[in-house]
């Protein structure tokens, strides 16, 4: 907003609150405190900066219920909301202070005094935004509360934004409600139900809205009246008129649906700002198209009240009075009317006050911890309503026990007002999912799905491929508190071993030394004529590298293959011949002459045990 023409004496002017929200130029004064242009030194952006009153810094039950509020408000992610950036207490003033996004323009007050009535188009096109703000707060479970044509912002850029959610709830439930004004300034808005009994839903912030559709098509509010607490009569006893009352060119369908947004019984209007939205949408699909804001919007001139003409009324001549006397007596007449005018002042505005401020309040009972049948049952005893959150959980309250209720114990609270309670689930707890066996990115995915987080990572060698979940502990199954770490094991791959090499050691000698590597051993017999027996003749792999804990074949000498020479005497040619190449040797035979065809003698001799396929001669006679 643009820093209007005020003194620039301000002593926070200048200020760096929490060194950090430096204060450059007062933008508004209000009924909660004081907006100043500020810059964000830590970001570099500007930032618009309301400082509460000190009066309501002081009070630390507001400044909890404001700061708690403004964190509800900084959830809200809707372009059409003033964004909340940060709140906070500066230690040095002790300044209690919201930061929000800074929107360079004006509100709407300034544009309706600037231009007047609006036509039905602009003023649709204006509402809008408003409502698809609020309908992004009542989607979240917020009310705002103090809806009004201060708190709805029209940047130089064409967005239409609005601010101030969920503050007015901070300041309704403060003691200094009637000293500082804060109700009373936004009176002119507030529903019948607000007034009454202090409740507010979303109907109220429709109320609020078609107060303010209502204002930018007339040019200015339903109802005025010499103090804000006559205003506030009529909203509670009379129906507000439909805008065609005060100006001319309203559509029926646009008239009607401003009448039934502005009803005293909130069952009677729409039943959130959203349902207020889509039926302001299909009135704008059969209206002009409205200009652009700015300097350039039309303006819907009201036309001038007629001063009706003087009446000439005949005086009756005769004896008068001297002219003092007759002034005297008027002067004497118009005494006590003033005065009797002054007391009735007086007497509405003390009464409407303690009203407002204290005739309206009770203290709210204690419930927590109670069961929520025996909550209720204190509350309705109380004259209070009840109204259930959402629930929460718990380390120490137990399910179906009241974790928390607004208004706090001992608190203030309307007549007849309602208070929200928050019921305990219990103690929460989230179970470890089953993780072995997956990628160590879906094992993430799953652990903070479920509300935990990964903790320590570590990596071993496995069979399992690389990146594989191996375990985690807690083991799957575990139940724990949200937020607790499961530690896991990953799988690293195979681990690579160099292969020694054992060839020509005996064969304990090799398998002790595989061992000692990270293998294992197989061995195979073979018979050898270079190497010894028991002497490893070959391995496989023969070097490199392999797996831990994969097998090493070892080929183990048996020595020569020998065998014993049969004896042949006596044996035919034929007979001899068989018995060598049965046993694997050559058979050589000699023939001498005139024999008898048997063997008379062999080499090497019956018994001796040579080489298999070694020649054997023998001499058949």
């Amino acid at each position: 907003m643009v820093p209007p023409a005020q003194p620039v004496d301000d002593p926070l002017v200048g200020r760096l609150l929490e060194g950090r929200y430096r204060l450059r130029a007062l933008l508004a004064r209000g009924g909660m405190g004081t907006v100043y242009l500020g810059v964000d030194e830590r970001l570099e952006r500007p930032v618009a900066v309301k400082v509460m009153h000190r009066a309501l810094a002081d009070d630390p039950d507001f400044v909890a219920r404001f700061t708690r509020e403004a964190r509800s408000a900084a959830r809200l992610n809707a372009p059409e909301v003033v964004a909340v950036y940060d709140t906070g207490r500066d230690p040095e003033t002790g300044a209690a202070y919201l930061v929000m996004e800074h929107v360079q323009g004006r509100d709407l007050r300034a544009l309706l005094q600037q231009r007047g009535a609006l036509s039905p188009a602009q003023a649709l096109s204006l509402v809008e935004p408003v409502l698809r703000a609020l309908a992004a707060a009542h989607r979240a479970g917020i009310v705002h509360r103090d809806v009004k044509p201060e708190n709805v912002l029209l940047g130089d850029d064409g967005r239409v934004k609005v601010a101030d959610f969920g503050l007015a709830r901070a300041v309704e439930a403060s003691e200094l409600t009637v000293t500082t004004g804060l109700l009373i300034g936004s009176v002119g808005y507030l529903a019948p139900e607000q007034v009454e009994r202090g409740t507010a839903d979303p109907r109220t912030d429709v109320y609020a809205a078609g107060l303010v559709l209502w204002e930018a098509l007339a040019g200015h509010p339903p109802y005025s009246g010499t103090t804000p607490l006559s205003v506030a009569y009529r909203h509670v006893h009379e129906d507000v008129p439909a805008p065609s009352t005060a100006v001319s060119g309203i559509p029926p369908g646009l008239d009607e649906l401003v009448v039934r947004a502005t009803r005293r019984d909130p069952d009677a209007r729409p039943a959130d700002a959203g349902e207020f939205l889509a039926q302001v949408r299909a009135l704008q699909a059969g209206l002009p198209q409205p200009a652009r804001r700015g300097d350039t919007l039309p303006v819907a001139v009201p036309a001038p009240v007629p001063v009706p003409a003087p009446v000439s009324v005949p005086v009756q001549r005769g004896a008068a009075p001297p002219a003092g006397s007759r002034r005297v007596g008027r002067r004497r007449r118009r005494v006590p009317v003033a005065l009797l005018l002054v007391l009735l002042a007086c007497l509405l505005a003390v009464g409407g006050g303690w009203y407002l401020g204290k005739g309206r309040w009770t203290t709210t009972p204690g419930v927590l911890e109670l069961t929520a049948s025996q909550a209720e049952q204190q509350l309705g005893a109380a004259g209070l309503q009840v109204v259930t959150g959402p629930p929460g959980f718990d380390e120490q309250v137990p399910a179906g026990a009241v974790l928390d209720q607004d208004p706090d114990p001992g608190d203030r609270v309307r007549k007849g007002g309602a208070v929200t309670l928050v019921l305990s689930k219990g103690r929460d707890r989230r179970t470890v999912p089953a993780l072995a066996g997956t990628t160590r990115a879906a094992a993430e995915r799953a652990v903070a799905a479920v509300g935990l987080r990964v903790g320590t990572v570590t990596q071993e060698y496995s069979d399992e491929p690389r990146g594989t979940v191996l375990s985690s502990t807690p083991a799957k199954g575990t139940r724990l508190r949200p937020g607790t770490a499961v530690a896991l094991v990953v799988s690293k791959g195979v681990e690579m071993l160099a292969v020694p090499d054992v060839t020509r050691r005996t064969s304990a000698q090799a398998q002790a030394l595989l061992r000692e590597a990270g293998f294992t051993a197989g061995v195979e017999l073979t018979y050898s004529d270079d190497v010894p027996a028991g002497e490893v003749v070959a391995q496989s792999p023969a070097s490199g590298s392999a797996p831990r804990g994969s097998q090493v074949a070892l080929t183990v000498s048996r020595g020569p293959d020998l065998v014993e020479v049969p004896d042949l005497r006596g044996r035919t040619r034929d007979e001899a011949t068989a018995l060598l190449e049965g046993a694997g040797l050559e058979p050589r035979a000699l023939d001498l002459p005139d024999g008898s065809g048997a063997v008379l003698t062999q080499s090497p001799a019956p018994g001796t045990r040579v080489r298999r396929g070694s020649a054997v001669t023998f001499y058949v006679l």
